[in-house]
């Protein structure tokens, strides 16, 4: 598919850079030996332009997979650094080629990353670009199979989510019918406390009748006791 022609697009163009960097290494060499680099010149001259459009080929297929969601994030980004890295190997290849930057003098083999240095450790190809640790040495098939495995791990905890989700809606829908329910016992209640409330206030008024009765009663049986005791008296 189109992320798999980006990848060979990628290592079609990491080798075209180091072609170029090995015809600089070349054009380097017939310079100080007195040859005529003019025919390599215009070779190297063309191959610069070509690895200036194949980045900003990649760089635009990029933008459009990853704004169309096509690839992961962390997938762009991983390929984001690549092409960061390709732009700084551009940068380096046309400072040495005009001469801004001075070039060692490794041999082939240590040019392409083999060879022993002085100190007996392998000298690092300086046009390769570095991958990550979870694609190297994958193919393109295997890391577009990678790539599915992540994806439908992606996919699966999607659907936990949603399982988890659907519960949290259902719980929430339950509580929400318990709420409905405690509000009409409440409502309950505070009509029946308004019923009492009258209630008490009723009984409260015929008690104070009633003790008004009865104090009106004792004064009425005082006075008939003093009429009584007086008239007793006059006879």
């Amino acid at each position: 598919g189109q992320q798999h022609q980006w990848l060979q697009n990628y290592d079609a163009t990491c080798r075209l850079a180091q072609e170029i960097a090995e015809n600089i290494h070349e054009r380097n060499r017939q310079q100080r030996t007195g040859g005529n680099p003019a025919k390599i010149n215009m070779t190297v001259r063309a191959s610069l332009q070509k690895l200036k459009q194949n980045i900003a080929q990649l760089k635009e297929a990029l933008l459009r997979a990853s704004s169309s969601r096509r690839i992961m994030q962390a997938e762009a980004d991983r390929r984001q650094n690549l092409i960061d890295d390709l732009l700084t190997r551009e940068k380096q290849l046309n400072a040495t080629f005009k001469g801004d930057l001075t070039e060692p003098e490794p041999s082939r083999s240590k040019l392409m990353g083999g060879g022993a240095g002085a100190s007996g450790g392998i000298a690092a190809n300086p046009w390769l670009v570095s991958e990550s640790e979870e694609t190297r040495g994958l193919s393109f098939g295997e890391i577009k199979q990678q790539q599915q495995r992540i994806i439908e791990a992606q996919d699966a905890g999607l659907d936990a989510l949603a399982v988890v989700i659907s519960r949290q809606k259902m719980m929430g829908q339950e509580i929400g019918n318990e709420l409905d329910e405690h509000n009409e016992i409440i409502d309950d209640l505070a009509h029946l406390v308004d019923k009492t409330d009258d209630r008490i206030r009723n009984e409260t008024r015929r008690v104070k009748l009633v003790e008004t009765k009865s104090a009106s009663c004792g004064e009425l049986s005082s006075f008939a006791f003093s009429i009584v005791h007086l008239l007793k008296r006059q006879v």
